[in-house]
């Protein structure tokens, strides 16, 4: 089992930034990949980002590329999402994922999720 708790959201103007934290507990953390999704209201769940177990491969939405970037600390179990020019369309609750899986297009949340954090991007 692992359990997820993400942290950093908040309201923001366009153009600002925020950085989104995850701590994972339970499972072996350093063991699989890890993703952050968002859903904005009345729309399904999306990618974000994902990062591979030893955070030498990241992948990324195309409407996030180049504004956002996903780290990892396997020492501190934690998984950082950055999010620089920040639009309005960006604003979404934001969630964690461990082990999502990919059919080599994008990436899908499995088993574990977290409880998602609001983020609010005004213009």
């Amino acid at each position: 089992q692992v359990q997820l708790v993400e942290s950093g959201g908040g309201l923001v103007q366009t153009g600002g930034s925020l950085r989104l934290s995850c701590v994972a507990s339970g499972r072996t953390f350093s063991a699989f990949p890890m993703g952050w999704f968002r859903q904005a209201p009345g729309k399904e769940r999306e990618f974000v980002a994902a990062i591979s177990w030893n955070g030498d491969s990241t992948y990324y939405a195309d409407s996030v590329k180049g504004r956002f970037t996903i780290s990892r600390d396997n020492a501190k179990n934690t998984v950082l999402l950055q999010m620089n020019s920040l639009k309005p369309e960006d604003t979404a609750v934001y969630y964690c994922a461990a082990d999502p899986t990919t059919d080599g297009n994008s990436w899908y949340p499995r088993h574990y999720l977290g409880q998602g954090t609001q983020v609010t991007v005004s213009s």
